[in-house]
């Protein structure tokens, strides 16, 4: 990530507050069957990342809802006022929609980096109506190959003081993207795009993370840390093991502390943190189905073959 640093935010133009409704919404496909999948796009992302997994799922039958969440596809100055409170607001109040339509199969779901801790906080609110959760790079923290040796001093220095209003971390190749080709499309865009650039947003993410943001998520990640035992619904934890944003260590954490009887980790070799969009998301949508279907066969304990065999090997590059 690079440094970019602001005085003050240009204010939104008319023009620029006038998007498209799949900028503010996202999208709803309705399913043959009464199971329902829940899609949780990642912080500074964008539904556009779960679509190859909405699309899977729903020629599966199952209905499958993404929301976006709160004030993403909006200008830089919006985006960065967002809190964690709201994106987790964005999620339940698709949760809330999905009961008042009255449908009564299981609901499952699942969430990318910051949105695979939202998805937790769903199953700990709901623990009775939550079927299970897939969580795909869940994002504790920023440790992986990619990020800057000084991320511990500079982190600290520009999220967790008040030059957090200031501070933006530009999107470096390559993107949590291992697919040349996907990479391309991406870099193509983001290293034109300038701080106030939401042209490309809906398609792409943002190109630029507001220091307030991560401070939102240090501030989920310490709302959840303690809620983690709490947790009972069935887990599942989907990492790249050469993941460039955030380490193996992020789903062991998650594995060692949810209170989840059945629990499961799986690891990928030949992709980086966005699991949704590369080289292995036809794999990725396979083991949340397998996943998926366990559970409503009844399944309650954890597979021999799923626990951690040792956290040397996990690590080991």
């Amino acid at each position: 990530m690079a440094v970019a640093f602001s005085i003050g935010v240009r204010r939104s133009s008319d023009q620029a507050l006038n998007h498209k409704a799949d900028q503010e919404n996202g999208f709803w496909l309705p399913g043959e069957d009464d199971r329902t999948l829940i899609l949780i796009h990642g912080l500074t992302g964008t539904p556009n990342e779960l679509k190859f997994l909405a699309n899977f799922f729903n020629r599966k039958g199952y209905t499958v809802v993404c929301p976006r969440l709160a004030n993403h596809g909006r200008p830089m100055d919006i985006l960065k006022t967002t809190t964690w409170q709201a994106c987790y607001q964005s999620v339940r109040e698709a949760y809330v929609k999905i009961q008042a339509k009255g449908r009564s199969g299981p609901v499952f779901t699942a969430g990318l980096s910051m949105g695979a801790l939202l998805a937790l906080l769903l199953a700990e609110e709901f623990p009775d109506e939550i079927a299970g959760v897939s969580c795909l790079s869940p994002t504790f923290f920023y440790d992986g190959w990619n990020m800057p040796w000084y991320r511990h001093v500079l982190f600290p220095l520009c999220c967790l003081t008040p030059l957090r209003q200031f501070f933006y971390f530009k999107e470096e190749p390559p993107y949590g993207i291992k697919n040349a080709a996907i990479r391309q499309r991406v870099h193509h865009y983001y290293s034109r795009a300038t701080l106030h650039d939401v042209d490309g947003v809906a398609k792409h993410g943002y190109p630029y993370i507001p220091a307030t943001l991560l401070y939102q998520l240090h501030l989920c990640v310490r709302h959840l840390r303690p809620r983690l035992p709490l947790i009972r619904v069935p887990v599942q934890l989907i990492q790249a093991q050469h993941d460039d944003m955030t380490s193996v260590k992020n789903s062991l954490f998650i594995y060692r502390k949810v209170g989840s009887q059945m629990k499961e980790l799986e690891l990928l070799q030949n992709s980086y943190h966005v699991v949704t969009a590369d080289q292995e998301r036809e794999v990725v949508a396979q083991k949340m189905l397998e996943f998926f279907t366990r559970l409503q066969g009844g399944a309650t304990t954890t597979p021999a073959d799923a626990c951690p065999s040792g956290d040397d090997a996990l690590l080991a590059s």
